[in-house]
């Protein structure tokens, strides 16, 4: 969903509204592009889905628009003159509107083919195997979503967060109503291009009628649907292919039939396959779904309490889909040197009573998300781009040698090696001096 930006906090506070997933716990700092984690979802099978692309309203309108041009001369652009639009309209019963999408799909899916600026019937055939024809639909659905940044729905402010909209309507699979769509769009335009009150009271007043059009829109491509109850829902189809929008774009959204073969393993298990890239976030609202919270939060404390940074940073992903009920086992981590400052942490964001985090203790944290990373991806051999600003992960690094971590100088080599900024770089080889002759001192 190119030139689309989610914006995160509103995002999840839209699917959370919904009842859909566990809420998360609320983020300091909302960061934006980074990749989400979506409920699984049962696909309808291939076969089926395949069977449904020609009854499309856009699909069978290209075939039909195909028959319609034979062989005809097009612009330079590459497009019909405006008398054959109008006349293709008018024979075939098409809105004028919709013409430039569907010649665009005609010919983008070689369903046409433009030689020397002559339009005539494309190498493709519409008998194709099921394989062949998911990925025709997937190209489909490509050009409508690549159509957002030239104006596809005709609401800008629709077009510019068509890819959050879906997403939400995705995680949503009972269906999203209109009103908390349209809430959402004005929530994230607000945030995104933080327009006057008079834009937004204007925008407030016209997104209503634009969305339901955008909506209707949507349905002619085979995208989305109303349920029975009103609401707003993607279709077989559109889920299939709003999945793989998602993970073309390095989002996290699974099969139920993907998460279910983790759901009944052991804590230690999980956290293995987490470790090792096995398993993804996805997997643990399945995984907990099957346990007591307490109980599961007891076995994932044990594991990180003698375990590597890896380890600490897998079960920390876990628990932080945990609420309150998890609160005993937890607390009971503030007595463990290397779960201490995670289990304080946990306990502060969800507003429960914590023994307070020292400066040195974030530092401390921060050297274990570093080691973390060598452990989930192995050895650092490429660049590495860290999110802090520069200036920021300088001074950090500089307090990493004062700080008791097990990894301290391993992380510090890692970004001396591995990190694209040259001060860090350079900061970095000096605190690694000053933490080897640490080391050395309290050897000695």
């Amino acid at each position: 969903m190119a030139n689309n930006v989610f914006d995160l906090a509103e995002l999840r506070k839209l699917i959370d509204e919904q009842a859909v997933v566990p809420p998360r716990p609320p983020q300091e700092t909302p960061v934006e592009h980074e990749a989400l984690t979506f409920p699984p979802v049962l696909l309808a099978g291939d076969a089926e889905l395949a069977a449904a692309v020609p009854t499309v309203p856009l699909v069978a309108d290209a075939i039909r628009l195909t028959a319609w041009t034979g062989a005809r001369q097009v612009g330079p652009d590459g497009h019909l003159s405006e008398a054959d639009v109008r006349a293709a309209a008018e024979t075939l019963g098409l809105a004028e509107s919709r013409l430039r999408l569907i010649w665009i799909v005609a010919v983008n899916t070689a369903l046409v083919q433009i030689v020397g600026g002559r339009a005539s019937r494309g190498p493709l055939s519409m008998q194709l195997t099921v394989e062949a024809t998911l990925e025709f639909w997937d190209g489909v659905v490509m050009d409508v979503l690549d159509r957002a940044d030239e104006g596809l729905t005709g609401s800008a402010v629709v077009d510019d967060h068509l890819a959050e909209m879906l997403a939400t309507i995705y995680s949503v699979r009972s269906g999203v109503a209109t009103a908390n769509l349209a809430r959402g769009i004005l929530q994230s335009h607000e945030v995104a291009c933080a327009p006057g009150p008079i834009e937004m009271r204007r925008l407030a007043a016209a997104l209503p009628a634009e969305l339901l059009d955008a909506l209707a829109l949507l349905a002619y491509c085979g995208l989305v649907e109303q349920t029975a109850a009103g609401r707003t829902a993607l279709t077989p189809l559109g889920v299939w292919a709003i999945r793989r929008d998602l993970l073309r774009e390095g989002h996290d959204a699974p099969t139920a039939a993907e998460v279910e073969v983790f759901a009944d393993l052991s804590a230690a298990e999980l956290v293995e396959a987490l470790v090792k890239g096995a398993a993804t976030q996805s997997a643990v609202a399945g995984w907990l779904e099957r346990r007591p919270p307490e109980s599961a939060a007891r076995d994932l404390v044990e594991i990180a309490a003698s375990g590597t940074a890896g380890q600490r940073g897998a079960v920390g992903a876990i628990l932080e889909e945990l609420g309150p009920e998890a609160e005993a086992p937890v607390r009971q981590a503030l007595g463990h040197p290397l779960m201490r400052r995670y289990a304080a942490s946990w306990l502060h964001i969800r507003d429960l009573e914590a023994p307070a985090l020292s400066p040195q203790d974030h530092t401390w944290i921060a050297v274990d998300s570093l080691a973390a990373l060598m452990h989930l991806s192995g050895p650092a051999t490429g660049r590495l781009d860290t999110p802090e600003p520069g200036e920021d992960l300088i001074k950090l690094v500089g307090e990493m040698p004062a700080v008791d971590h097990p990894d301290t100088i391993a992380v510090l080599d890692m970004l001396a090696t591995a990190h694209d900024d040259r001060a860090v770089v350079k900061a970095a080889r000096k605190a690694a001096m000053k933490a080897r002759s640490l080391e050395s001192t309290k050897l000695g």
